[in-house]
């Protein structure tokens, strides 16, 4: 009866966020319009970046990825949010989900891994102005990019096939807007004490890792900058460091309290509200935060719509 009750659990059922009818429709047309503006914002820098000679440096290279990574974590969660709004089954397969989480876990790791190699090429490029182009090569570069995105697949790899090992025999609902770990372990009929302890040291030191770097990184720029005196440059480097730890500050902040706290067996209407922030939120805000303060990608962006004109 038992085997009969688990083969039958292939469909689940993501309850998504908790709002009063009413909502349905404005918070349709709320998160469609920040989707369309993470395309337009993400998607327009990295043909920016693409485009112009000038910004094909580790500082772009990096920045393109972000805006990559953006786009493919907000494109893994938000349209089936927005579907699911007029959707009354809401109902997803087990495949599907399995495949929406990995491509989230993808996503997510590979932008702490991002965020933390940006952190430090603004260390390099600030502390070591004159050694930049002899240690931040394009080779480097490539090899830091291509380290976050094997890491971030890593990753997802262990999780996914840790979760392949649970059975769903009580219930298929799903209390989230998308398929992550925590609300699948919560409905899981066997044990998930071994998931809890996987996605505490593999997450946990994922995330203390790239922390750590980016506040040491941070640390000895400010430092840096404050030796020398000019107030021109403490004003440019608190700017500099400044957004970069304000974006940092609002993806980390979410991810900490969700995954390293220790796990709850109730459901909790904020850990929607933190999922919302670094799945809808942030990649909208990461082209605004990096780029619009920019200068360089500003004259970029003019020499772009006056060729096109």
């Amino acid at each position: 009866m038992e085997t009969k009750n688990v083969t039958l659990l292939t469909q689940f059922v993501l309850t998504g966020l908790t709002h009063p009818p009413q909502w349905r429709i404005p918070l349709f047309l709320l998160f469609l319009v920040i989707y369309l503006i993470t395309m337009l914002g993400n998607i327009g820098l990295i043909t920016l970046i693409c485009n112009d000679p000038g910004l094909h440096i580790p500082m772009y290279l990096f920045l393109g990825s972000l805006a990559f990574v953006d786009t493919w974590l907000s494109s893994t969660v938000t349209p089936k949010m927005l579907l699911d709004f007029f959707d009354r089954s809401k109902m997803i397969s087990l495949s599907e989900c399995m495949l929406q989480f990995f491509s989230f876990v993808v996503s997510a790791t590979t932008e702490c891994f991002l965020l933390a190699a940006m952190a430090y090429d603004r260390y390099i490029a600030i502390c070591k102005p004159l050694l930049y182009p002899v240690i931040m090569t394009n080779k480097l570069c490539t090899c830091l990019l291509t380290l976050s995105f094997v890491g971030g697949f890593i990753h997802a790899l262990i999780h996914e096939s840790f979760l392949l090992r649970l059975t769903f025999c009580n219930s298929n609902v799903i209390y989230h807007f998308y398929c992550d770990v925590m609300p699948l372990l919560k409905i899981s009929c066997t044990d998930p004490s071994l998931n809890y302890l996987m996605l505490f040291i593999f997450s946990g030191s994922i995330q203390v890792f790239t922390i750590t770097t980016i506040l040491v990184s941070y640390t000895l720029v400010l430092l840096s900058i404050l030796k020398q005196k000019s107030i021109k440059g403490i004003k440019k480097a608190f700017s500099t460091c400044g957004a970069h730890l304000l974006s940092v500050s609002l993806y980390y902040g979410p991810l900490l309290f969700m995954y390293v706290r220790p796990a709850s067996p109730q459901v909790d209407d904020d850990d929607m509200m933190d999922s919302v922030f670094y799945t809808v939120i942030i990649p909208v805000l990461n082209p605004i935060i990096y780029s619009l303060r920019n200068k360089q990608v500003k004259k970029s962006l003019q020499k772009f719509l006056k060729r096109n004109a």
